[in-house]
C-alpha cells in the first residue's frame, strides 16, 4: 500500500515479485516444470513438442533446471531407440509450488486494484 502522498508503506511485506525465481519464472522453463509435474516422469520429445522447442533450446533449459536440482535427467533406450526421460525433482516440485503461490499473490494484487 501507499500513504496519502503516494510513498509505499516501509512496514509492508516486499512486493510479490521480489519472490519470483529467475531460474523457475523463464517462461520455457516453467513449462517444463509444469508438464513435469504434471506427468511426473516426461520424455523429451513430448516436452519438446507441447512446448514447441527446438532439441537444442530444450536441452540448454533442461541442463539450467538440472543444474539447480529442479530435474533429473535419464537417459536410456526404449527398444533399440536413445530415450531421455525427465523427472521433477522434490526440490523442483518446491519451487514450482513456490512460483505459482508467488504469482497467485500478483494476481490477487491485480484483481484487488481493478474494482477502485
Amino acid at each position: 500500500m501507499t500513504d496519502p502522498t503516494g510513498i509505499p508503506d516501509a512496514t509492508e511485506d516486499p512486493h510479490p515479485v521480489t519472490g519470483l525465481d529467475d531460474v523457475v519464472h523463464q517462461r520455457v522453463r516453467l513449462g517444463i516444470l509444469t508438464v513435469a509435474h504434471e506427468a511426473r516422469r516426461v520424455e523429451f520429445g513430448f516436452l519438446r513438442t507441447q512446448l514447441a522447442l527446438t532439441a537444442g533450446n530444450l536441452s540448454q533449459h533442461l541442463a539450467v533446471l538440472e543444474t539447480a536440482g529442479l530435474v533429473e535427467v535419464e537417459k536410456g533406450y526404449a527398444g533399440r531407440r536413445a530415450r531421455t526421460w525427465i523427472t521433477l525433482t522434490p526440490a523442483g516440485d518446491t519451487a514450482l509450488a513456490e512460483e505459482i503461490a508467488r504469482l497467485k499473490q500478483l494476481i490477487a494484487r491485480v484483481e484487488t486494484t481493478n474494482g477502485r
